[in-house]
């Protein structure tokens, strides 16, 4: 073993509200803990406008904002924050053994804790006028979101549970729910099938796909197109959720962790812990259920817990 590798006590892998709040705690438990910020620096709360459901801020704040505010409070007890992508893991299946890190295909580190939090991220249909129109109207969390929409009339593209669930959930606060099916039928279960049809306020349009977002700086409208006779028309919308799944940020981590059949990392009931010891999950990389800021910092509270007493054993 080099002695001129870095080795630390606690490394966090992604910086989202469960990256920052491990942070938050590992740096008060003594851990110093180490940061690598990834890609997307604050996650993805970063893309989105206004948060009004994360508890303590009354008035409500801006996502980027918010995770500023996250990483000047980690720091202010000790965490290193590092601008930084991992790029490869090998991680030590002893207990106690230290886990090998590269960061940016050429720096590495060796960790005898490793929090993983580098979430999940949104599918999106990838057309431009959706792209230019994210923030603005467009969002992939109708839980986060569709507040804002609150008696207006919406669309969600989306077939499966998520989508069904989150339907019923606009339909509630909202005046009008367009559902955009891409089939002839959906994939969510019957029971969840049987709500939206019940549901007065939704109307389902099946063989229908996104053709354009309409709108300059807000959505305006929505240009929707029969995939089958190939006709299109217009529905007049201020808000389009997209609720076409989420992909875990995990591709680094296969063949060492034990994950789901999409790719989410599995951990033990009840903590955070992995398959392998002294490795942690934390946020949207693990919950596939909830995806929530609020969740999700509650676990990265766990996920520091759980190093800090596994820390504790291996050095008594």
């Amino acid at each position: 073993m080099s002695e001129n590798i870095e080795k630390i006590k606690c490394l966090i892998i992604g910086s989202g509200p469960a990256g920052y709040t491990a942070a938050i705690y590992a740096a008060r438990a003594d851990m110093n803990p180490v940061m690598y910020t990834g890609m997307e620096p604050g996650g993805q709360l970063t893309t989105t406008t206004e948060v009004d459901n994360f508890p303590g801020y009354p008035e409500g704040i801006d996502g980027p904002t918010m995770m500023v505010q996250l990483q000047q409070q980690a720091e202010r007890f000790g965490t290193q924050v590092r601008i930084g992508m991992v790029t490869a893991v090998e991680f030590n299946k002893d207990e106690g053994g230290w886990h090998k890190v590269t960061v940016d295909n050429s720096k590495e580190i060796l960790a005898h804790t490793v929090i993983i939090s580098t979430g999940a991220t949104a599918k999106y249909l990838g057309l431009p006028s959706e792209q230019r129109l994210r923030g603005g109207g467009v969002s992939a969390c109708a839980v986060c979101d569709g507040f804002f929409y609150r008696g207006q009339d919406v669309a969600i593209v989306g077939a499966g549970d998520t989508a069904a669930e989150e339907a019923t959930y606009l339909a509630n606060i909202c005046k009008n729910v367009t559902m955009l099916v891409r089939k002839d039928v959906m994939r969510a279960s019957k029971a969840m099938q049987h709500r939206v049809n019940n549901t007065p306020n939704i109307t389902v349009l099946y063989n229908s796909e996104v053709d354009e977002v309409l709108g300059d700086n807000v959505v305006e409208g929505l240009r929707v197109v029969n995939n089958v006779t190939g006709e299109k028309h217009d529905i007049a919308i201020t808000g389009l959720f997209i609720a076409i799944g989420h992909k875990p940020n995990t591709e680094i981590f296969a063949g060492q962790l034990t994950m789901d059949e999409t790719g989410y990392l599995i951990t033990e009931p009840g903590s955070t812990r992995t398959n392998v010891p002294g490795v942690f999950a934390a946020g949207d990389v693990q919950d596939n259920v909830y995806r929530q800021a609020i969740t999700a910092a509650g676990t990265g509270c766990m996920a520091a817990l759980d190093a800090e007493r596994y820390l504790a054993a291996i050095e008594h």
